[in-house]
């Protein structure tokens, strides 16, 4: 329940992100910056990119541009895989 506080201000902070950028208004300088690192840190937190275009209201290649710019590295596609871990473990017996 003490989460709830910490759900809302990020949701405030999403919503004034989103509306500080107006979708298809050109991000420079510091706002740019601003809005890198918290793309990166959403999706290093597991958020994929299509979720993060639709909250930023920009477009996928807008979110793909800015994490590469970033540094950050992709994830393959596909999401998670199942089974994975029982194949290498079946391995290792």
């Amino acid at each position: 329940m003490g989460d709830h506080g910490n759900l809302t201000e990020q949701r405030y902070e999403e919503a004034r992100v989103a509306e500080t950028l107006k979708k298809g208004s050109r991000v420079t300088g510091a706002a740019r910056e601003k809005l890198a690192a918290d793309l990166k840190k959403k999706y290093d937190s597991g958020a994929s990119i299509r979720a993060l275009a639709e909250e930023t209201g920009r477009s996928y290649g807008f979110v793909h541009r800015m994490l590469s710019e970033s540094g950050v590295i992709l994830r393959g596609r596909g999401g998670a895989t199942r089974g994975k871990n029982k194949a290498t473990a079946g391995a290792g017996s």
